[in-house]
This record gives C-alpha cells, sequence and structure tokens, in this order.
C-alpha cells in the first residue's frame, strides 16, 4: 500500500489535462494530454535525496518533491489550466514502489488514483497537511507571519535622521530664491520672505512625487535647463541638493 497525494487541472482553451502525483516514497508522476485521449506519461522524479549525496544530508525525501508538486500546480494554473477535474486529494493505493515500474503499471497508478480520490473540494495545502500528518510528519504552519525587517536608511539620509533628532533643521546646501526648510516640528516651503508650512499629507505626496521624478529622470538624466532670457544664469544640476546642515 502507497499513500500518495495528488491532482488533475484541465485547460477548456487547449481541451488539454495533466494529472501530478506524488508517493509516500518521494517520488513525482505525471502525466498529460488531450481530454478523452490516453494521457502521455512522464518518465517518474525520483527524489535527489536517494542519489545519497552528502550535499543532501539530513533533507527529508518528500522536500523536493512537494516544493515540486506545488510548483507545477501553480505553474499549470497560470497557464490556463484552471477547471478542477480532481480536486487535491491524499488516497492509498494498492501500489509497490519497491516493483520495477512498467508502462502499463505506471498507466494503472493515475488509473486508480482517479478512481478513488474524493470530489470533495479543498486546496492543495490542506491536501499537502493531511498527506503529511498521515505520515506522520511535521507540517508548516498554514499561516506564517513573518516579522518585517527594517530596511537600512541609505548613509544619507541616515546622516539627515540624527540632525533632526539632534534638534537641528535641514536646509538645502545652495541658497536659492525658492528653498525649504525640515524641523522635527514640520516641512517650510519658502520664496524669499514668504512661506507656508505643509502638512504630513502633503509632504508624502511631495515626496512620492519627487521620489517618482528621480525614478524617471535616472536613465534618461533630467531634461536641459530652460533658458529665461539674457542674462539669465544656466543651472549647472538639475536641482538642489540637500545636506544635513
Amino acid at each position: 500500500m502507497t499513500l500518495i497525494v495528488g491532482f488533475r487541472l484541465g485547460n477548456d482553451t487547449t481541451t488539454r489535462q495533466v494529472t501530478i502525483l506524488v508517493t509516500q516514497s518521494g517520488v513525482l508522476h505525471r502525466a498529460q494530454g488531450l481530454y478523452g485521449k490516453p494521457a502521455r506519461l512522464s518518465r517518474p522524479e525520483e527524489s535527489p535525496v536517494k542519489g545519497g549525496s552528502p550535499l543532501l544530508a539530513g533533507e527529508h525525501p518528500l522536500a523536493r518533491p512537494i516544493a515540486h508538486l506545488r510548483r507545477h500546480h501553480a505553474t499549470y494554473t497560470k497557464n490556463g489550466y484552471t477547471r478542477i477535474l480532481v480536486p487535491p486529494a491524499v488516497v492509498r493505493l494498492e501500489f509497490d514502489e519497491d516493483q520495477p515500474l512498467t508502462t502499463a503499471g505506471h498507466r494503472e497508478l493515475f488509473q486508480a488514483f482517479i478512481g478513488a480520490a474524493p470530489t470533495t473540494p479543498q486546496s492543495l495545502d490542506a491536501a499537502i497537511t493531511a498527506f503529511r500528518a498521515r505520515l506522520g510528519l511535521p507540517s508548516r504552519p498554514e499561516h506564517i507571519t513573518r516579522p518585517t525587517r527594517a530596511k537600512a536608511l541609505p548613509p544619507r539620509v541616515a546622516g539627515m535622521l540624527r540632525t533632526l533628532e539632534n534638534g537641528s533643521a535641514l536646509t538645502p546646501s545652495r541658497r536659492r530664491p525658492v528653498g525649504w526648510t525640515a524641523t522635527g516640528e514640520g516641512v517650510r516651503l519658502h520664496v524669499g520672505p514668504t512661506g507656508e508650512d505643509l502638512d504630513r499629507a502633503a509632504v508624502i505626496e511631495l515626496h512620492a512625487a519627487l521620489s517618482a521624478w528621480l525614478h524617471f529622470t535616472k536613465e534618461t538624466g533630467p531634461p536641459p535647463p530652460r533658458d529665461e532670457g539674457p542674462g539669465s544664469p544656466r543651472r549647472s544640476h538639475p536641482g538642489p541638493e540637500t545636506t544635513a546642515s
């Protein structure tokens, strides 16, 4: 007796179907073909752990076959195999994996699975969990909450943050008629002696616009400066460079 987990999916556009199984010893079986026609059998894929490679020492023989089962399910579904002909299921069959696998025996394996598999809908994850449980293997939690790792700030931004934390203000390194000032209390834009304070929402929107502009000009470069008339100086830089004051 052999415990098997698998599924069958169909593509109504191409009228093709695929059946993929994994046996308890860690062998992946695949068959595919047209609706109503004998399926083409792929060569069984044994778990690489069975090869005895020292690089795979300690790895369970089912680890990679189950990972491949998940990958095939995702790939075929993405490629239009969206009709569930046989939902993911776990069945126990009269199948001896120690015996040489003939073509007839291989085809009978798929036929036996299709005949024994229940039609109760369930997810592939649920079927794999049940498969591992019946084999006495631990299962990974279905909903894993991974801690969010804080991304390291660029050195320039980190320096500016330290300036704000020390209670100092950030201003452009080059003085211009149009400028800005950032402090712990807020951000202020000014033109000459007049200015306006921005609230947090306005700062977020400005940050998004500046980020988009920086990405847009990363490859193409900024447009050339406009000539504002005789005697008007041309800028040598596309915009103000900000540093911590």
